[in-house]
């Protein structure tokens, strides 16, 4: 992987993001966000879905973290959905985990013995929601002023399904509350989809004069092969063969007729190196025999 921006990152992380996570290259949206989170910045990531905005505003910080030994809960996540922070939650502890740092998940869904364990050693990274924050700052059980002591930068997601709504107003405020108990200025980074207005919304995150980072027009085009194989034997030496160095296939599926056949395939087959997924006729009926309209067909 080449430098350029990627040389700001800490190097530590940067040996983790080249070999333990195998990544040839930064997407563009990444590689533009690292110098203006690092210099502390606040900064709005555009980008269409699944364009690495999560990646690109958490690399930054993660390196902050080491550059300049954060400790405690630096980082506020916020995510607008509890399903999506549970979502996010192995992908970040995995990202952060190779350089020692630790993330939380913090929502009503969470058992309370995993809350009270991050309320006794909190997480470097927390994930969590406006409702979440608003009752921690809140809560008598809670130690606010300990634990958002050393919050350094707070990244909100999907913020354009916050801005201008009641439920916007209300995370603004919250995160003021926030900023009030740490004692400082926090870091303010807002993802989001492609907007029309995205000086207003940097506006409405954090500082006017915000950094505004805008990635457009991802190249979507994928190749699609189909092959009939046909036979188990002959299927399980194609599965086999399925590696990125040999074949460049990113992925492959195989359908089978039946779901013995599948197991037999797969029993045959040595372990391929890239993702494989499997289905068979019954499989892929099954939505069919259990809808309400084929019950009452």
């Amino acid at each position: 992987m080449g430098l350029g921006a990627f040389g700001l990152l800490h190097p530590v992380l940067q040996h983790h993001v080249a070999g333990s996570l195998g990544w040839q290259s930064l997407r563009p949206l990444q590689e533009r966000a690292i110098e203006p989170i690092v210099a502390g910045r606040d900064v709005l990531l555009l980008a269409p879905t699944a364009g690495g905005k999560t990646e690109a505003g958490i690399l930054p910080l993660t390196s902050r973290m080491l550059s300049e030994s954060w400790e405690g809960l630096s980082v506020l996540y916020v995510s607008p959905l509890r399903a999506l922070a549970n979502n996010l939650e192995p992908r970040l502890s995995e990202l952060l985990g190779f350089v020692g740092r630790e993330i939380g998940v913090w929502h009503s869904d969470v058992p309370d013995g995993r809350r009270r364990a991050m309320l006794h050693e909190p997480p470097d990274l927390l994930v969590t929601t406006p409702e979440s924050l608003e009752v921690m700052l809140t809560s008598k059980r809670v130690d606010h002023r300990r634990l958002f002591a050393d919050v350094r930068a707070i990244v909100v997601d999907e913020i354009h399904a916050f801005a201008g709504d009641d439920r916007g107003w209300h995370l603004r405020a919250v995160l003021s509350r926030i900023e009030r108990v740490a004692g400082r200025r926090v870091q303010r980074i807002g993802l989001s989809a492609t907007v029309g207005n995205p000086r207003s919304l940097m506006t409405w995150i954090g500082d006017a004069r915000g950094e505004i980072v805008e990635v457009s027009g991802l190249d979507r085009s994928v190749e699609v092969r189909a092959d009939h194989v046909g036979s188990l034997s002959r299927a399980a030496k194609v599965m086999a063969r399925c590696t990125v160095a040999r074949s460049g296939w990113r992925s492959a599926t195989a359908a089978q007729r039946s779901r013995s056949s599948q197991w037999r395939c797969a029993a045959r087959e040595s372990k391929p190196t890239c993702p494989t997924a499997r289905s068979h006729a019954t499989s892929a009926a099954r939505p069919r025999r259990h809808s309400p309209r084929a019950r009452t067909a």
